[in-house]
């Protein structure tokens, strides 16, 4: 789950066609769904992420 605390970002999710986020926005990101995000505004922008995560996991997979 991803909400915008400030500014304007972009999201990509896998394949789909990107989402443009705004400050009080949210996101749900499936588990397994590859992902980015980008600023896209004029100014800082900031989001909060929370995670579900396995135990000894790795948290993130660098993509190729």
């Amino acid at each position: 789950m991803a909400h915008v605390l400030k500014g304007t970002l972009e999201y990509q999710l896998g394949d789909q066609k990107p989402v443009t986020l705004k400050a009080g926005d949210s996101l749900f990101i499936p588990a397994g769904t590859p992902h980015s995000a980008r600023n896209v505004g004029s100014g800082e922008a900031s989001e909060l992420a929370s995670y579900i995560v396995t135990k000894g996991a790795p948290l993130v997979v660098p993509g190729k």
